[in-house]
C-alpha cells in the first residue's frame, strides 16, 4: 500500500467494556494505519446512548492491549457545530426533506411487494406542504437526504471495489441529533481520516457515507472491512456469550496483554509485541472468514496459533 500523511482511526460508542471482537478490530486499524506511515486516532462516538465509566473502562482496556494514539482523544460531542453546518449546507442546496415516518411504517413499507429490505421507499419524499403541516402537529419530523443515485462504488483494501445501495438515509434524527451517518462522515474529513477499517457488518453503510462526503465536497477515504470476530453459532461475538470482555478473561487468568496475543495469532500474526507483528504485517494475508472465539480458543495452554482460517 502507499504510504501516507493521512490517518487512521478506532471510534467505539462508550455503551460497555470493549470485547474481543472490539479490540480485535483496534489492533488491525492500529497496524494498518502504522504500516502506511499514517496517524492513528481515538475517536468516542458519543452522540447517541451513553454508559457513564465506559469511555474510561475503554481507553483502560486499549492502553492495556499495548494501543496507542496520537493527540487527544475526540468525542462527537465536540463537533456539534460541524453537523449543523453540515446540515444547513445540505438543505441550502435543497438535498433535504421532512420525514414523518416511524420505525413501524418503514418496516411495514419494507415488508411490501416489490420493496427493498434495508431501503428507505421515499414515503415521505413527496408530501405537500399542507400535509407537511399537518403532519408536523403529531411528530416532529427528521431530515432524510434526496439521493440522486441508486448504488455507489467504494474502495476497499481487502474486498476491492465493492457497489452497493444507496437511500435516502436520515440526516438528522427527529430528536434533533444529528445521524451517525452524517456524523461520522463529517469527523473523518475533519480529522484527515483518509483510511476507515472497521468491521465488514458495516460494509453495506460505506456506499451511502461515500455518497454524502461526496454531495459535500468531501474526499471519500479508503475502506478496509475485516472479517468478525463471532460465537460457534456464527453470530457476531456481544457480551451475551459470556467471557469476551478483558475484565472477563482477566477474571479467569487471561491477562490483556495474552488476549492480545490470543488476538494476533487469530490473524496470523507473531506474538509478543504490536512491533513484532507490525513488521510481521501484510494485508493480502489477513484471514477473509470469520474468527470463530470459544473457550477452547481462548484457554488453550499452548502458543496462540497463527495459522487461522482463511
Amino acid at each position: 500500500m502507499r504510504k501516507s500523511t493521512g490517518a487512521g482511526r478506532f471510534a467505539p460508542s462508550p455503551t460497555s467494556e470493549l470485547h474481543l471482537g472490539n479490540i480485535r478490530t483496534a489492533i488491525l486499524a492500529w497496524l494498518f494505519a502504522r504500516s502506511t506511515d499514517r496517524r492513528f486516532l481515538l475517536r468516542i462516538e458519543d452522540l447517541d446512548r451513553v454508559r457513564a465509566g465506559a469511555e474510561h473502562a475503554q481507553i483502560r482496556e486499549l492502553l492495556a492491549s499495548g494501543l496507542s494514539w496520537d493527540g487527544s482523544v475526540t468525542r462527537q460531542s465536540d463537533s456539534s457545530h460541524r453537523y449543523a453546518t453540515a446540515i444547513e449546507s445540505l438543505n441550502r442546496d435543497g438535498l433535504l426533506y421532512e420525514c414523518f415516518c416511524t420505525r413501524r411504517d418503514i418496516a411495514e413499507a419494507s415488508s411490501a411487494p416489490h420493496a427493498v429490505p434495508g431501503i428507505y421507499p421515499g414515503a415521505c419524499r413527496g408530501l405537500g406542504d399542507a400535509e407537511r403541516a399537518r403532519l408536523r402537529l403529531a411528530r416532529p419530523p427528521a431530515l432524510r437526504l434526496k439521493a440522486d443515485v441508486g448504488t455507489w462504488t467504494v474502495a476497499d483494501e481487502i474486498l476491492g471495489e465493492y457497489t452497493g445501495p444507496v437511500d435516502d438515509l436520515v440526516i438528522r434524527r427527529n430528536d434533533g441529533v444529528p445521524s451517525y451517518n452524517l456524523a461520522v462522515v463529517i469527523d473523518d474529513a475533519a480529522q484527515g481520516v483518509d483510511q476507515v477499517v472497521r468491521g465488514d457488518d458495516l460494509l453495506s453503510s460505506s456506499p451511502r457515507q461515500a455518497y454524502l462526503g461526496q454531495l459535500l465536497g468531501l474526499p471519500a477515504p479508503r475502506y478496509a472491512h475485516v472479517p468478525l470476530a463471532v460465537n460457534a453459532q456464527g453470530q457476531r461475538l456481544a457480551k451475551r456469550d459470556g467471557a469476551v470482555t478483558l475484565e472477563d478473561l482477566a477474571s479467569k487468568g487471561l491477562g490483556a496483554l495474552r488476549v492480545r496475543d490470543i488476538i494476533l495469532g487469530s490473524l496470523g500474526l507473531p506474538a509478543g509485541s504490536l512491533a513484532a507483528a507490525l513488521r510481521a504485517f501484510d494485508p493480502a494475508q489477513l484471514p477473509r472468514e470469520p474468527w470463530i472465539v470459544t473457550a477452547t480458543t481462548l484457554f488453550s495452554t499452548g502458543t496462540p496459533s497463527v495459522t487461522p482460517n482463511r
